[in-house]
């Protein structure tokens, strides 16, 4: 078990995705809003060192932020 301890995984949540061009990047000031190309009811991305693992959606309990996994990813090769 002590091995498993030493790997190191990157997560990442992601909600949604945009693209722009930079120089509309640049001229954003601050309040200001980018449109995600997914709604609220969308389940979020859990990825795992750039692989998607899992699906999940936001939940607050207590004052605490947490992602809740609704749907595990599997990868067949």
């Amino acid at each position: 078990m002590s091995t498993l301890e030493n790997i190191e995984v990157n997560i990442t949540v992601e909600l949604g995705a945009a693209t722009m061009p930079v120089h509309h990047l640049l001229r954003m000031g601050r309040g200001a809003v980018i449109e995600l190309d997914t709604s609220e009811n969308d389940p979020m991305r859990v990825y795992a060192n750039n692989t998607l693992v899992a699906h999940g959606e936001v939940d607050i309990e207590g004052g605490n932020l947490r992602v809740r996994v609704t749907d595990k990813i599997f990868k067949r090769d």
